[in-house]
């Protein structure tokens, strides 16, 4: 399994407990706005919550035009 899938599978599980939603529903091509019905707000403390379980500092210019699950996790790996 590569690094960014795993970093993907480690996001959806994160979102889905974080915005209590059912991880099976929640898919890498999926909007992440419109599948956890979350606001930009919500979407930094997801930002904030993976930079801590990865131990990584994510600038906000990098997840500014960021709408999937597949490229934030993609955003992640890059840090890792």
């Amino acid at each position: 399994m590569s690094t960014e899938s795993q970093v993907l599978e480690r996001l959806l599980s994160l979102a889905a407990t974080r915005f209590h939603k059912d991880r099976a529903s929640l898919a890498a091509d999926a909007d992440l706005f419109d599948a956890l019905e979350i606001d930009s707000m919500q979407a930094l403390s997801l930002v904030s919550a993976l930079e801590e379980t990865f131990e990584v500092e994510i600038p906000d210019y990098e997840v500014q035009d960021v709408r999937t699950f597949e490229q934030l996790a993609e955003v992640v790996a890059s840090r890792l």
